[in-house]
């Protein structure tokens, strides 16, 4: 009993993501709507050009991971921070193979299924479990990240096809995302859905949901949308993450209680 005490603390203190709670799921969703109205900001109207954009994102990203994956607890500012930015990144991996490359969408669905199962595989078989509340070591939070980054190249890529290739519109996709974050919501607490698939499920289905309402509130009204401009859109979701972050790094809202990080509480997907 004694000798376990230490490895219980250092579990805390290397927390490095939020619990998940419904703040988690609003400002997921925020910034993902961040990730596809941003990229083509800076795209579009400041005329970087995706190889400009991604490369200035990029660089962004980098800096920020490295301060996150030097941080020995989860920090709202900087961790939010990485999912806004690499929100952005997973966007663009996307746009840059269907624009420049002239990558169709079903491919590129196609290709970010595969290889997002391939993250999950290697991360199960390295450390036999994908439960963010398992999140205490340099090597599951790559693999952490390395997921995330796909879920949103993956959602991106998904989400543009229903929406524009499948013609089914901004808003109706944008409702269709949303019905299926719900049947998984219900899937997992009325019929016992794995909560870590349930968990992924909903997180892949978040960045379609996002890009949507993005799309529908920035988008020209002759392209089906609400034509904000990506700029009012991209300031009015910065200010609710930011006001978001502000209550959570106030009220502690988000933080995984140490009886949470026991071995006994990691849901294995198994």
């Amino acid at each position: 009993m004694t000798a376990a005490a230490p490895a219980m603390t250092a579990r805390t203190m290397l927390s490095k993501v939020p619990e998940v709670t419904l703040f988690f799921w609003i400002i997921k969703i925020l910034c993902t709507t961040v990730g596809e109205t941003a990229a083509d900001f800076l795209n579009t109207t400041l005329k970087l050009g995706l190889t400009g954009t991604t490369l200035v994102m990029g660089t962004l990203l980098a800096a920020v991971l490295v301060v996150q994956f030097r941080l020995r607890r989860y920090v709202p500012v900087i961790y939010w921070l990485a999912v806004v930015l690499i929100s952005v990144v997973g966007t663009l991996i996307t746009d840059n193979l269907t624009d420049n490359f002239g990558v169709s969408l079903w491919t590129t669905t196609a290709i970010f299924s595969a290889v997002l199962a391939v993250v999950f595989a290697l991360w199960y078989r390295s450390e036999r479990t994908l439960s963010i509340h398992s999140i205490f070591t340099l090597r599951r939070e790559a693999f952490y990240w390395l997921a995330v980054l796909f879920t949103f190249a993956l959602g991106t890529a998904a989400g543009d096809l229903v929406a524009e290739k499948l013609a089914l519109g901004y808003w109706k996709s944008a409702l269709m995302f949303a019905l299926l974050i719900g049947a998984v919501t219900a899937a997992h607490f009325y019929a016992h859905l794995n909560a870590v698939l349930a968990f992924w499920t909903a997180y892949i289905l978040t960045r379609p949901l996002g890009a949507s309402i993005g799309d529908f509130l920035s988008q020209d009204r002759d392209a089906g949308g609400l034509q904000l401009g990506t700029l009012t859109t991209s300031a009015i979701f910065l200010v609710a993450i930011l006001a978001v972050i502000v209550y959570l790094t106030r009220s502690h809202r988000d933080q995984i209680r140490q009886s949470d990080l026991t071995d006994s509480t990691d849901v294995r997907l198994s």
